[in-house]
C-alpha cells in the first residue's frame, strides 16, 4: 500500500498523532428489499479487500473515533455504530508486519505494533448510502454476504462475529425502523427477518410475536391492488420502538 517514503512519513505521523495498540474496524450491513449487503474496501497497489478500519486520535472519545473512521474510509456520515466486541489475537497483525518490516525495522515500523481492535456494525439501507473510497483505497463496495471477498487480517473473523451479534440482537432489540419504507407488510418485514437470519420463519408466529411487541400500528385500510387479499400495512410506533431499543423487547424472539 506504502512506498517507503510514504510509510516513513505515515509511522511519524500515527506516532504523534495516534493511541498505540488501539485500532478500530466497522461492520457496516446494507440491506434492501431482501438483500444482504456488506461494506468492503479494496486497497491500492493490493489485490486484498478489508472492513473499514483505523486508529484513534490521542484525545479522542472512542465512539467519535469509530465515526470519524468510518467518514474518513467510506465518505459515510451520521450512521449509528454499535461497539459490539474486541479482538486481541496476538497474530492479528502478522501480514502488515511482514509487509512492512522489510522497508522499516519493528521499531520505527507503526505496523509491527500489535494492535487490539474495537469492533462496531451498524445496519443500513444501502440505496441510501453512496460509499466513497479515501485517498488509500481503490474501491469501497458493498457486496452481497454470500459473495464477499476474502478478507484480510481477522477481518472474516471479524465480519462473522458481527453478524452472529446481529442475528442475537433480534432476541432483544427491534429492528427496521431504518430499513423498512414508511408503511409495509407483515411479509415485507418478515422477509428482513429471514434475510439476516439466513432462515425461513413460520407466518403466523412471526406476525403474534412482531404484534405482541408493541412496536407496531396497523392502518385503517390495506394496500390497494392486487387480485389477492390487500395485506395491511403497519408502521412503527417510534415512541415504543424507542423504548423497546432502551429496555429491550417484553418476551424476547
Amino acid at each position: 500500500m506504502f512506498n517507503k517514503q510514504e510509510l516513513i512519513d505515515f509511522c511519524n505521523n500515527a506516532r504523534d498523532s495516534y493511541l498505540a495498540h488501539i485500532s478500530i474496524d466497522c461492520v457496516v450491513f446494507g440491506f434492501h428489499e431482501g438483500q444482504l449487503k456488506v461494506l468492503v474496501l479494496k486497497m491500492k497497489n493490493e489485490q486484498s479487500w478489508y472492513l473499514p478500519g483505523g486508529f484513534v486520535l490521542k484525545n479522542e472519545p472512542i465512539d467519535e473515533a469509530a465515526n470519524r473512521i468510518l467518514k474518513d474510509r467510506t465518505g459515510l456520515d451520521e450512521i449509528f455504530l454499535q461497539q459490539f466486541h474486541v479482538f486481541g489475537d496476538p497474530d492479528r497483525s502478522r501480514p502488515h508486519r511482514e509487509m512492512y518490516n522489510h522497508m522499516l525495522p519493528p521499531s520505527e515500523n507503526w505496523f509491527a505494533n500489535r494492535f487490539l481492535t474495537i469492533g462496531y456494525y451498524a445496519l443500513v439501507d444501502f440505496v441510501h448510502v453512496n460509499p466513497t473510497p479515501d485517498s488509500h483505497s481503490e474501491a469501497c463496495t458493498w457486496r452481497d454476504l454470500a459473495d464477499t471477498p476474502q478478507l484480510e487480517l481477522d477481518h472474516g473473523v471479524i465480519l462473522k462475529t458481527a453478524l452472529d451479534t446481529l442475528r442475537l440482537q433480534l432476541n432483544y432489540q427491534p429492528i427496521g425502523y431504518n430499513l423498512m419504507p414508511k408503511e409495509f407488510t407483515m411479509p415485507e418485514l418478515q422477509k428482513l427477518y429471514e434475510t439476516i437470519l439466513d432462515k425461513k420463519l413460520d407466518r403466523r408466529n412471526f406476525q403474534r410475536r412482531m404484534l405482541g411487541f408493541g412496536i407496531l400500528t396497523r392502518s385503517e385500510k390495506p394496500r390497494k391492488g392486487g387480485a389477492h387479499k390487500a395485506p395491511y400495512l403497519y408502521s412503527f410506533d417510534l415512541a415504543n420502538y424507542q423504548n423497546a431499543l432502551k429496555e429491550g423487547l417484553k418476551g424476547g424472539w
